[in-house]
């Protein structure tokens, strides 16, 4: 791929018209969702997601998600079932992703050969307004190199991606901070939680009126056979410096180490200290969990310990991502 130089666009009519019509040219663009940004390209043609592949280093065997505008449009690109109307009426637009069995249309670059796709409809209103204007499904896994952590800036993007696309929309920082939650509804008699994301497991559960199952981190296996959903690998959203999770981070013994508290410590502050967020808010710390992993990776520390998140919910997927991060 040619060495380029990625340009910021902001979200003016003019712009998103721009962008618009190069999407629809079989071009790539970094796109802000309120999850993480994402790197899209149209999702029905094979070679645009080709560079999207290309780009961010990813295996073929690793399948994007198809952004959709409107429920109305997922039968368009998946064969939907009476529980996947049910959460998409409750949850879109929203941070939700479903497996589910894929139609013809959908290239099987987007599917990593498989028969089922990733589909979600995002919130973030800018990729909403672009989503109408291209009139296409759009595949977008993050924006970022494979495996590193994902990017929730503009700036992130160009960061990671600057010589591998033109065109970066500008959203501002992700509401949301984390992935979309990956659920499986390709059996709606047995829904299973993939990821865990800003949407609860008991929310699923309670908007279905059935248990829903989750997929251990145990169980994510690395390898080159096809993954069903993206999000599978046991390492992933990585920092280069060496990450060790903890329940409860103690004193910092090491200057030469950063140490990453959920909430910000009473004692005095030190230049090898960070926090995910001041009050101790689990909102907060998805939403700058990203940002304060890569600020830290940037310093030269020689290992980075971190605190995982207290309690469920939202805090499953800060500490997933976490422990993803660590593995090796």
């Amino acid at each position: 791929m040619a060495k380029v130089s990625a340009r910021i666009y902001q979200g003016t009519t003019r712009n998103l018209r721009l962008l618009a019509r190069r999407l629809k040219a079989g071009d790539i663009v970094g796109v802000p969702t309120e999850t993480v940004y994402g790197l899209a390209a149209n999702a029905l043609d094979a070679r645009a997601c080709g560079k999207v592949f290309r780009a961010k280093r990813r295996p073929l065997n690793d399948p994007l998600i198809v952004h959709i505008s409107s429920v109305s449009d997922l039968s368009l690109v998946a064969k939907s079932n009476e529980a996947a109307l049910l959460l998409a009426r409750e949850f879109w637009p929203g941070p939700l992703t479903m497996i589910l069995p894929k139609q013809p249309v959908v290239p099987p670059i987007v599917s990593a050969g498989g028969e089922s796709v990733a589909v979600r409809a995002p919130a973030h209103p800018l990729f909403r307004r672009l989503l109408r204007l291209v009139g296409l499904p759009l595949a977008a896994p993050s924006a970022n190199p494979f495996g590193y952590v994902s990017p929730t800036t503009a700036q992130h993007v160009r960061e990671g991606l600057g010589k591998n696309l033109r065109y970066i929309l500008d959203g501002g920082p992700a509401r949301i901070g984390v992935e979309s939650t990956i659920v499986d509804l390709r059996d709606p008699a047995k829904p299973c939680v993939l990821r865990p994301g800003a949407i609860s497991r008991e929310q699923l559960a309670a908007a279905l009126g059935r248990k829903v199952g989750l997929l251990a981190h145990a169980a994510r296996k690395p390898g080159k056979a096809a993954q069903v959903s993206p999000g599978l690998l046991a390492r992933h959203y990585s920092p280069k410096t060496a990450v060790i999770v903890y329940r409860r981070l103690g004193t910092p013994m090491e200057s030469r180490d950063a140490y990453i508290y959920f909430r910000r410590p009473s004692a005095p502050r030190k230049t090898n200290v960070f926090w995910l967020d001041r009050e101790g808010q689990v909102a907060g710390a998805a939403r700058r969990l990203f940002s304060v992993l890569r600020d830290v990776d940037q310093q030269g520390f020689r290992r980075i310990h971190v605190e995982l998140a207290p309690g469920n919910g939202l805090s499953l997927a800060i500490n997933d991502r976490l422990r993803r991060a660590a593995a090796r």
